[in-house]
């Protein structure tokens, strides 16, 4: 049995990264088609860097993902403690409520957004251009809040609640107490949260294309045009610098989630 579910294991670990696989090597082809490896090279690379249209358009999916995701990492944080401190009913409540938009189609939310913003844009502030860069940021933010709640809520579970009133008891207020206290001790979910929210915003399509605007493009929405005509090898290129990315910030947050477990294990064994 035990052998049946390794053999499982690896057989899915292979279709998951067999696409990526051919990918990566499909980059480094000399020739452009992909079902025949002509030979290795860094030209599409090269290319790739060479194409101010590509770089300017990863420039705002990576500012409209780092803005984003440290505002959301903020108020997912705040919301998560609130949240906490709830009672029992009222959380089960609020935590349902959180996961709601997480499993909304994607698509739904995108159209519901759209529909907020030019209805506010035009009606309410009279404007004609209603998506904006803005629109964008807000929608980001929206759909990331849930990801950093749920990375935060089960550090704040975790902790020992004990510890803020002892802070409080030696003279801090509850804002120092938050600061010098629960953060140090939740800092390994906010992170982690941190980091799934950048990654989220970052490959993010559907909910990207209903609310943005003409001024103000996304790398995955422009990378769409590309999928109506053949594509160009130097988009292999940026696919693969952006999976290696998010490969990264994956491994960089379960390492920290698990340093941080190690740590609340040694500490109770103190």
């Amino acid at each position: 049995m035990k052998r049946a579910n390794k053999i499982i294991t690896i057989l899915i670990f292979i279709f998951l990264y067999i696409p990526m696989a051919v990918l990566v090597v499909a980059s480094f082809n000399t020739g452009k088609d992909i079902t025949q490896f002509s030979g290795f090279t860094l030209k599409q690379y090269q290319r790739l860097f060479q194409d101010r249209t590509l770089l300017e358009l990863l420039g705002n999916s990576l500012l409209v993902s780092v803005l984003a995701s440290l505002i959301a990492t903020v108020f997912g944080t705040l919301s998560a403690v609130g949240i906490n401190n709830l009672n029992p009913k009222l959380r089960k409540v609020a935590m349902t409520l959180t996961d709601i938009p997480m499993t909304n189609p994607d698509i739904v939310t995108g159209v519901s957004l759209s529909l907020l913003f030019v209805f506010v844009g035009t009606k309410m502030l009279g404007q004609r251009n209603s998506l904006t860069f803005w629109t964008l940021l807000i929608a980001h933010i929206t759909f990331n809040l849930p990801y950093v709640i749920l990375n935060v809520m089960p550090k704040l579970k975790q902790m020992d609640a004990s510890l803020s009133d002892a802070a409080m008891d030696l003279g801090c207020t509850p804002v120092q107490a938050f600061f010098r206290v629960t953060i140090h001790e939740i800092m390994p979910g906010v992170v982690s949260g941190a980091i799934m929210a950048f990654t989220m915003s970052l490959d993010d399509f559907v909910i990207s294309y209903f609310v943005t605007g003409l001024d103000f493009v996304t790398l995955p929405v422009e990378i769409y045009s590309y999928t109506k005509k053949p594509i160009q090898p130097k988009i292999y290129a940026m696919f693969t610098l952006l999976f290696l990315l998010i490969f990264v910030l994956m491994t960089a947050m379960n390492l920290i989630q698990l340093a941080g477990d190690k740590k609340k294990i040694a500490d109770r064994a103190k």
